[in-house]
């Protein structure tokens, strides 16, 4: 009876161990709703802080801002992560622009 005992607290307890180490990988990955102020228009981004990605685009991660170019349309993004205003810049012949967004972080990860 205790050795049965013992074995279950240990299955148990490696349960435990190898769902609390599978947590944190799974909340690396976060998708955020962001809003173009003037018209309204919203989308999500998917951040990957393990893999360092920005809707699959490589980013530069750091402690106040995320910073990602996207492939498609040559555009680069950076996210304030504790205000959550996205400015995108866009080069074009005529000199470039910059957009400004505003996407909503529940809180500061990693």
């Amino acid at each position: 009876m205790i050795m049965r005992n013992a074995v279950l607290s240990v299955a148990i307890l490696t349960l435990i161990l190898i769902l609390g180490l599978k947590a944190p990988a799974l909340a690396q990955e976060r998708a955020v709703t962001c809003v173009n102020p003037a018209s309204g228009t919203a989308w999500q981004i998917h951040i990957d802080y393990g893999r360092r990605t920005v809707d699959s685009n490589s980013a530069v991660i750091s402690g106040t801002q995320i910073s990602w170019r996207d492939a498609r349309d040559g555009s680069n993004y950076t996210l304030d992560r504790k205000s959550g205003e996205l400015t995108m810049v866009a080069a074009s012949s005529t000199g470039g622009y910059f957009l400004h967004h505003h996407c909503k972080l529940d809180r500061p990860d990693r």
